[in-house]
C-alpha cells in the first residue's frame, strides 16, 4: 500500500492536526517505512505455526484464591453520607 502526501494531509485533517508540507513529507516517509515492514511480515509463510500470546513460554505463579480480609461493609457504610439497600447513593451528575 502506498501513500501520498495528500493522504497524510487528509489523515491529519481528520485528526484535527495541522501539518506543514515538510512535516507531511517526513510523516509520509515514516509511514511508508512502517507499511513496508508490515508487507514484509505478511509475506512470511506462517503455515503450521501456532499463534502465541507471549514471545516467551512463561507461566505466572498464582496465589491461592482465599479470603484474606474480613468483610467491613457495615463499618464503611455506617460512615457514608447516604446508603440505601446496601448501596451507596451519590448525587446525580448527568441530566
Amino acid at each position: 500500500m502506498s501513500l501520498t502526501t495528500d493522504d497524510v494531509k487528509r489523515i491529519a485533517h481528520l485528526a484535527r492536526i495541522e501539518v506543514t508540507e515538510d512535516e507531511a513529507q517526513a510523516t509520509l516517509t515514516k509511514l511508508s517505512g512502517i507499511l513496508g515492514l508490515i508487507e514484509q511480515m505478511q509475506a512470511v509463510d506462517t503455515t503450521g505455526i501456532e499463534p502465541m500470546s507471549h514471545s516467551q513460554d512463561v507461566t505466572q505463579r498464582l496465589r491461592e484464591d482465599a479470603v484474606t480480609e474480613t468483610n467491613q461493609r457495615e463499618l464503611f457504610q455506617s460512615i457514608a453520607p447516604a446508603v440505601e439497600n446496601g448501596l451507596y447513593l451519590v448525587p446525580k451528575v448527568i441530566e
